[in-house]
């Protein structure tokens, strides 16, 4: 069904994490989800993720060449941006009620125990995580000493499915295909799974539109908002964009870097219509403004799989 026919105004949002430049790839995201709720009447919302401030070294600098470049591009958001780096009492308490459902433990297994060769691993390659330390705490065996733990959440086998409305039905059964995953950091840093869910949730979020890298994270945050009380979102996880040729843009090489975009195109129309392009939503390259496209956006023309920029740009 097209946008422009659904009669509940969708409250979307876009939320990047400050570790560097924009790029391309951010802007689609923001764009389709930007698009997605003007185009039902809705509102987005805009949340900077900079709970992580190891990650995000140059955090203030590139916050603030993030809000420039959304800016230039046209986004607009709706109320105030909402910072995760200062909520860490709100998610206190959230983490506590998953404490006092049971669900929470300590957990002191360092990153090379993670990752050990040893050590099971999911499908796709990622550490599984084995449960010593839920079975060293029902056993009484003593924490090691002077060590800080991580928390994780005791997630059950069971199988969380949901269908994607761009990508389809996608399953997991969390015991088996993720095991027991971490809440708060030993730095007590919360994780992104626990703030991620929170934020939605409390700031009334009915839509989520991200990129398909995150699919299979879908399944343990519908389990911490099961256990929350919070309702599901609708999600659409989007493909990756890449170059004319199917390469992925590299972060790495400043592909798409916002710093070199806006060399080459001080205007953003023409970026706006090759991106438009890309997903189909016009027929070929063109100066157009995000107004323009809101007319033209269904969702159904959105390609399922990678997204290639127009030869050239």
């Amino acid at each position: 069904m097209p946008n422009n026919e659904k009669t509940t105004p969708v409250v979307g949002r876009f939320a990047p994490t400050p570790s560097g430049r924009l790029h391309l790839g951010n802007l689609m995201c923001a764009m389709l989800s930007w698009l997605s709720a003007k185009a039902s009447g809705g509102k987005v919302l805009l949340r900077i993720e900079d709970l992580d401030a190891a990650r995000c070294p140059f955090m203030g600098e590139n916050t603030k060449y993030l809000l420039d470049d959304l800016a230039w591009l046209g986004l607009t958001f709706d109320g105030e941006v909402l910072w995760q780096s200062r909520r860490a009492e709100i998610y206190d308490t959230y983490f506590e009620k998953l404490n006092q459902k049971g669900l929470i433990y300590p957990c002191y297994c360092s990153r090379a125990e993670l990752h050990a060769a040893t050590a099971p691993h999911r499908a796709d390659g990622a550490p599984k995580y084995d449960r010593k330390c839920l079975y060293r705490l029902r056993s009484g065996d003593p924490p090691p000493v002077g060590k800080k733990p991580a928390y994780r959440v005791q997630v059950p086998s069971e199988v969380f499915s949901f269908t994607d409305r761009l990508q389809g039905a996608y399953c997991e059964n969390l015991e088996r295909d993720c095991s027991d995953f971490v809440v708060r950091r030993s730095d007590g840093v919360y994780a992104y799974q626990l703030a991620v869910v929170v934020d939605d949730a409390l700031s009334g979020v009915s839509e989520i539109v991200r990129g398909n890298d995150l699919l299979d994270s879908t399944p343990r945050q519908m389990f911490l908002q099961r256990e929350l009380g919070f309702s599901h979102p609708v999600y659409y996880h989007i493909p990756l964009l890449t170059d004319a040729k199917g390469r992925r843009l590299s972060k790495r090489d400043g592909d798409g870097c916002m710093e070199r975009v806006r060399e080459v195109y001080p205007d953003p129309a023409p970026v706006i219509g090759a991106l438009a392009a890309a997903l189909s939503l016009i027929p070929s390259p063109e100066r157009i403004t995000l107004t323009q496209l809101i007319p033209l956006f269904d969702w159904s023309k959105i390609p399922r799989d990678a997204v290639k920029l127009p030869d050239g740009f």
